[in-house]
């Protein structure tokens, strides 16, 4: 292995340092906390309006009627947030995260107003799908702020944190949406966001730097239209489909010709653009087109049910919006555990197949069990069915990520990974639209023998709560109906996990080792596909690597026969080194300022480099001299062996024909660390070089 060139580095600079430092360092601990809260709320609002109208349905269908668009309420966001995914990370480069950031929380405030001042479905229906454009923009700048503004070595913290809140908002949303329907009304799912908005656009405006990719990319328009327009066709084709239109009429079959034309068409151009949004050569790889299909799978059960499972348990076991809410939570603690417990497991063993193999079929033994429940089943017997639904889809949720991630080539890591949350994003939109099309067409075989039995107007009976207001002899008809509407429903998504499981037994299983330091949280499971480069992607899964290291400590480094300074010598070079790129100057005073050590202390230190010819010394101002310069090279190298040590350990990195772009892009990584990180020798963040590691570099 070749040696990193020193003269590739800046660290021989003899002068003080004018060029700009990389954005995340020149922002202080305060402002960049800052700059957390507004994305965290960014990310809480949307991903809290992909579940949150899912208890509110009913009521929002009694309300303003036209059951057939039901699926639709939840199908427009999804849609709309997975299409603008593809376009808003360029856009950022282009024009800056700060105002693509700003640009979407305008879009979805504009869109929760409109939601909330719905007075037809149709209007809440394109209300929700102008949320879902700002909502999918908010996803994807938020992660891409992450980036620009904190430090490598604190990136995993704060990416985890965000992956929390999507697994927070998932059991959170249908309880608020429950709560507001029950107390105050439905609208309030939807006008809550519009405060938090403006808190987060303030804030925004105020902390988040202005800043922009130096370079221009390349925007594959054209595969953005025709996928949006695919999807779009087939899912409206699903949810019209013997609702509106009869299958077989112009309508439908036109839908479908046209979907599949946009697809097939879009396949043709990614072939051909520069940098497509979905490379055809990633379905050459068995295991990414396996894991597309069953992210698809995953998805649409997930959402499909927990769209339709508050709809249940309302109109038949006559329950309010806030206790269906409360009572989907098995469903949700099953999904967090095994989600969480199966990446953790993967991370162990390097063993995966059997994880989504047991998934698959768990959700096909849910949803046959949920295929019986009727209005005499128990709270304790449809929670136990919620359990195993909910433990089946977090069996292959989390661990699909894991895989592609490390059966990937480097250059396809971000649009593989981006893909397949596309497919589990497209299925949860299908999953709802199928969902709702064939209840909508169950309850309508069964709604007029069952009013007829009952004797009343369907204005009577148009709400959970009216229904169940009706004497039982009156009520009992209208609730069977719904019961076995749904019931059948569920009956018919059974198949459905049955096609993953078959297609999980095919997995292939290459067997991964070391992988338990791979860039993936919890929310990777619920979140929109991303924008992140592969280099990005890379240096997440270094930043996780060194927090969970023990670390090249400046001890181990003074101790090498080969170092010509002692750790003090070796701290002080690398503060004039980073205070020098930070600042375009070090000094004294800021060091001693910024560690809280009196100067006094530190100038014997600092005077030592100065006669050694390490250092050269203008009153309080110092910079390095080509000899120090030599010193902060050698830890960088060092610094570059053990990551690629650590990395070429690993299976799904050893060998493979884009080494050589990797250990350019962590030339570029551990230059950033040196420049970023505090070199305590006494703190648990520092990295220890293992031993011999780095000699050989």
């Amino acid at each position: 292995m070749t040696s990193p060139r020193a003269a590739s580095t800046p660290a021989t600079q003899t002068r003080p340092a004018a060029d700009s430092a990389p954005s995340g360092e020149l922002i202080s601990p305060q402002r960049r906390n800052l700059i957390f809260v507004a994305i965290v709320l960014g990310m809480l609002l949307a991903a809290l309006d992909q579940t949150i109208v899912a208890t509110a349905l009913p009521t929002i269908v009694a309300d303003l009627g036209d059951a057939g668009h039901q699926s639709w309420v939840v199908t427009s966001y999804l849609l709309a947030s997975t299409i603008v995914t593809a376009l808003v990370g360029k856009l950022g480069d282009l024009f800056g995260r700060k105002r693509v950031f700003q640009v979407a929380i305008v879009f979805f405030v504009i869109g929760s107003v409109s939601c909330g001042l719905a007075q037809s479905m149709g209007m809440l229906v394109a209300a929700r799908a102008l949320q879902g454009l700002g909502g999918g923009g908010i996803t994807v700048t938020a992660s891409a702020l992450i980036g620009e503004v904190v430090p490598l070595r604190e990136r995993g913290r704060y990416q985890g944190i965000l992956g929390a809140v999507f697994g927070v908002t998932t059991v959170v949303g249908p309880l608020l949406g429950g709560y507001f329907t029950d107390y105050l009304t439905w609208r309030w799912a939807f006008w809550v966001n519009v405060p938090i908005s403006v808190v987060v656009i303030f804030v925004a405006a105020a902390a988040i730097p202005a800043l922009t990719s130096a370079t221009k990319p390349v925007i594959d328009y054209a595969g953005i239209v025709l996928v949006g327009l695919g999807a779009a066709g087939l899912t409206l084709a699903t949810s019209w489909g013997g609702v509106l239109y009869p299958w077989g009429s112009p309508t439908i079959i036109g839908l479908f010709v046209g979907a599949v034309a946009a697809l097939v068409l879009f396949v043709w151009v990614e072939s051909r653009v520069s940098q497509p949004i979905l490379p055809p050569r990633l379905f050459a790889s068995p295991v990414f087109t396996v894991c597309c299909v069953l992210s698809f799978v995953v998805g649409f059960a997930m959402l499909g049910a927990m769209t339709f499972l508050p709809t249940f348990m309302q109109y038949v076991n006559g329950v309010s919006a806030t206790t269906s809410g409360l009572r989907t939570l098995p469903m949700v603690v099953g999904m967090l555990i095994t989600s969480t417990g199966s990446g953790t497991l993967v991370g162990r063993t390097g063993r995966y197949k059997i994880f989504p193999v047991a998934g698959t079929a768990l959700m096909a033994l849910a949803f046959l069990l949920m295929s019986r429940m009727d209005p005499g089943t128990s709270a304790l017997i449809q929670s136990l069915y919620l359990v195993v639904l909910g433990a089946g889809i977090g069996l292959s949720m989390q661990v699909l990520v894991l895989i592609v991630q490390n059966t990937s080539n480097f250059e396809d890591l971000g649009v593989a990974t981006s893909g397949v949350t596309f497919f589990r994003t497209i299925g949860s939109s299908f999953g709802a639209a199928i969902f709702g099309s064939l209840f909508s067409n169950f309850l309508k075989t069964r709604m007029g023998a069952a009013l007829a039995a009952s004797g009343v107007s369907p204005e009577a009976v148009s709400s959970p709560g009216a229904l169940h207001r009706q004497p039982h002899n009156v009520a009992a008809p209208i609730v069977a109906a719904y019961s076995q509407s749904l019931s059948e429903v569920f009956l018919w998504a059974a198949p459905v996990a049955l096609v993953g499981f078959v297609l999980a037994l095919f997995l292939r299983e290459v067997p991964l080792r070391d992988i338990h330091n791979s860039a993936v949280d919890l929310g990777d499971g619920f979140g929109m596909p991303s924008t992140d480069t592969p280099e990005r992607m890379l240096e997440n899964a270094i930043a996780r690597m060194l927090r969970g290291d023990p670390g090249v400590r400046l001890r181990s480094i003074a101790m090498r026969p080969d170092c010509r300074l002692d750790v003090a010598g070796l701290w002080g070079v690398m503060r004039i080194y980073r205070f020098g790129q930070m600042y375009g100057t070090a000094r004294l005073t800021d060091i001693g300022d910024s560690m809280r050590i009196p100067f006094e202390v530190l100038e014997p230190t600092f005077g030592r480099l100065v006669s050694g010819g390490y250092a050269q010394r203008d009153g309080d101002r110092m910079w390095l001299t080509p000899t120090g310069g030599q010193q902060v090279d050698y830890v960088y190298s060092l610094l570059l062996g053990w990551i690629v040590d650590k990395l070429a350990r690993s299976p799904s990195y050893q060998g493979r024909p884009d080494r050589r772009a990797v250990e350019a892009a962590l030339e570029n990584i551990a230059h950033r660390v040196l420049t970023q990180r505090d070199w305590h020798d006494d703190t648990p963040s520092t990295v220890a070089l293992p031993a011999g590691a780095g000699g050989k570099y």
